[in-house]
């Protein structure tokens, strides 16, 4: 598969616009050039970046519509992941983009800027150091659940939406890091919405606002 190639998306997002498919085009692009000066993403995954990264960051979408007019929190972004496809995806939801590895975050805000998503702010910085308060709250597979979860269990609003909550992309065999979490949660299968083999031990993780009620 053309490694740029937005038909895929197309067609698990039948709605999304041609301005929105640009978008993606051009953000595979861009994740190209960077990563021949900085390692964003895994070199070897590169040919498998619409369905590895970009599809998958969009699997959240697959779970949670994030009304326009609400805020978002990725924590750990990396490059970008999966703050700057689900930003392509909601114009109208404000996105802060957070890591701890500053060079990273560089790479977000000139790919953010090339792609004019005003929608969207790149911070480096750790999510317990960020005081505003966010909807919802999301990232890829970055830390043991409950770990990540003392990072940001302060950095909501306070009963601002419905589903309102953490939706966290993990993979593989989740049980034993659930139990241990001791929080309130809901497992997605990817699987369930994507038939690439990719998929097949893919997951989203929501944790709701009060998950110990």
């Amino acid at each position: 598969m053309n490694p740029t190639s937005t038909d895929i998306l197309l067609h698990y997002f039948p709605d999304i616009t041609p301005e929105q498919q640009q978008q993606f085009a051009r953000l595979s692009e861009l994740y190209g050039e960077w990563n021949s000066k900085i390692n964003v993403i895994s070199r070897k995954d590169m040919d498998n970046l619409m369905v590895n990264h970009l599809l998958h960051s969009l699997g959240i979408a697959k779970v949670v519509q994030f009304p326009a007019g609400t805020s978002v929190m990725d924590v750990g972004t990396g490059g970008g992941l999966p703050g700057l496809p689900l930003a392509i995806l909601f114009p109208e939801v404000k996105f802060h983009l957070v890591d701890s590895i500053g060079k990273k975050i560089h790479v977000v805000q000139e790919i953010a800027q090339e792609l004019r998503l005003h929608n969207v702010k790149a911070t480096h910085t750790r999510a317990e150091q960020v005081h505003e308060k966010y909807d919802f709250i999301v990232s890829r597979a970055v830390a043991r659940l409950a770990t990540f979860y003392q990072w940001i269990q302060f950095s909501y609003k306070k009963d601002s939406v419905p589903g309102q909550g953490l939706y966290y992309l993990k993979g593989g065999d989740l049980s034993e890091e659930l139990a241990e979490s001791g929080l309130v949660h809901e497992v997605y299968d990817l699987n369930s919405y994507f038939q690439e083999e990719f998929f097949e031990t893919k997951k989203v993780v929501y944790v709701p606002l009060h998950p110990t009620a």
